[in-house]
């Protein structure tokens, strides 16, 4: 009979500095344990410190090492000559295809952490001196993202856009294994282990580049198709509840877990009840603070949805102490792509887990936002009104003429526009509509044509 293999165990580490206070340091390592649990991992323990800043060799002072070490098994020693255990980086470059998994476990009672999960981004050295000191593997922030990344990923887009990211993340982390690393013989002789690896990497990433601008064209087209339509894009930090605030608008079935990064996939949807001419929209992947800038780049079709957008609805959970914070990244995030010139909206959700006094602050703080509940159809309700209100104020009237030669297109018409009222005359059906200015000028060209 198969046994279920035993949860990893992981502690996590956490450095606060002095611009950092107390509130945010403690948000900061909660959303840890969050991407940890995310992963499958159970978080045995926290240890924080404060320090002026995170470049030291070991990241943690002597007695904070020691302390973690007590809770790892480990020598607590920096410099000492037992070899690391094989790296982080080395183990997904060797197992590309698969995901990571724990070490064998000790015997039942008697199981220590197997993983220290860092709050920041450590360099190749750190990692190095914390699993000397600590017998454990090492995690930093980035690459607890990355991994999550990698094993949520569904469409071929996401897959190569985070393979990409998974192996810039990597490559400089990987070292020479405990055999030392000898030179290679026949082809690529002369280059050491981790040189050959290397290459290797780039090699791929060149492959994957190459594959995913063929996909992304596609995506393009389909994107380029849909360039009149009336589209709204959900923007936010991770779990905010854009996806449940996905279904409720469009009553489709979209993925809604309590977990970070649920959604990595961007998913178009038409808004219910439908409208003429209709809404799409669209869930895009959440944002987080210190997203690897490879993934932000990498995940450009999904950002284009944004970028595309007539209209960006910035969701919040503001049941969160910490949602402005969070606002400002997702804001900074599409600054980065140059979304910060698309109209949005703020929309506050969550707004059931929180009292009058705290509602009416909100209010006093963000008078213009959209306040609600994802989960209470009124304020779903209400939002749609105020999404038809806001493209109702952008739209004009016009009269088109469909031959008859081209009956046709009347489905293209009433897709784009909202057809007023139909007459016939010796020339073919006239049409007064209404729509947006470009998509009634689209529609004339391709009448005419």
């Amino acid at each position: 009979m198969e046994t279920k293999a035993p949860t990893p165990l992981a502690v996590l580490v956490g450095i606060q500095t002095p611009d950092v206070d107390d509130v945010a340091h403690q948000a900061s390592l909660e959303e840890l344990g969050r991407l940890v649990k995310t992963l499958g991992y159970e978080v045995v323990g926290t240890l924080s410190q404060h320090r002026e800043g995170t470049g030291r060799a070991a990241l943690l002072g002597s007695g904070k090492l020691a302390e973690l070490a007590a809770l790892t098994g480990g020598s607590g020693v920096v410099g000492s000559m037992a070899p690391p255990p094989k790296s982080k980086a080395r183990q997904r470059f060797e197992g590309a295809a698969g995901t990571v998994t724990a070490d064998e476990p000790e015997a039942e009672g008697a199981r220590r952490p197997g993983y220290v999960i860092v709050d920041h981004e450590l360099s190749p050295s750190q990692i190095r001196n914390l699993e000397r000191a600590t017998g454990a593997e090492v995690l930093d922030r980035t690459g607890v993202i990355v991994e999550i990344f990698h094993r949520h990923a569904r469409t071929r887009e996401a897959k190569l856009q985070v393979e990409m990211a998974r192996l810039k993340y990597v490559a400089p982390r990987l070292r020479e294994t405990g055999g030392g690393g000898g030179r290679q013989q026949g082809p690529g002789a002369g280059e050491s282990t981790l040189a050959l690896d290397r290459r290797k990497i780039r090699d791929r990433l060149s492959e994957l580049k190459d594959q995913l601008e063929a996909v992304q064209r596609d995506g393009d087209q389909r994107r380029s198709a849909r360039r009149d339509q009336l589209r709204v894009a959900l923007v936010g930090y991770t779990n905010a509840g854009k996806s449940s605030l996905m279904r409720a608008l469009t009553g489709s079935e979209v993925l809604v877990e309590d977990k970070l990064f649920a959604t990595l996939d961007t998913t178009v949807r038409i808004l219910q009840p439908e409208t003429r001419p209709r809404v799409l929209v669209s869930d895009t992947v959440g944002f987080i603070k210190q997203l690897p800038h490879d993934l932000v780049a990498s995940f450009r079709s999904t950002l284009a949805e944004a970028l595309e957008a007539s209209l960006l609805l910035f969701v919040v959970d503001a049941s969160d102490p910490t949602y402005e914070a969070q606002l400002e990244v997702s804001r900074g995030v599409l600054r980065e792509i140059g979304a910060d010139s698309v109209p949005s909206r703020l929309v506050l959700n969550k707004l059931d887990r929180i009292d009058e006094a705290g509602r009416e602050a909100l209010r006093l703080r963000h008078p213009d936002a959209i306040m609600l509940s994802a989960h209470v159809p009124a304020d779903v309700s209400a939002l749609r009104d105020t999404i038809i209100a806001y493209f109702e104020a952008a739209m004009v009237e016009d009269v088109l003429v469909l031959p008859y030669a081209r009956q046709g297109l009347i489905g293209e018409v009433y897709e784009s526009a909202r057809v007023l009222s139909e007459e016939y005359d010796e020339t073919g059906r006239v049409l007064k509509v209404r729509g947006l200015p470009a998509a009634l000028e689209r529609l004339r060209r391709s009448l005419a044509a």
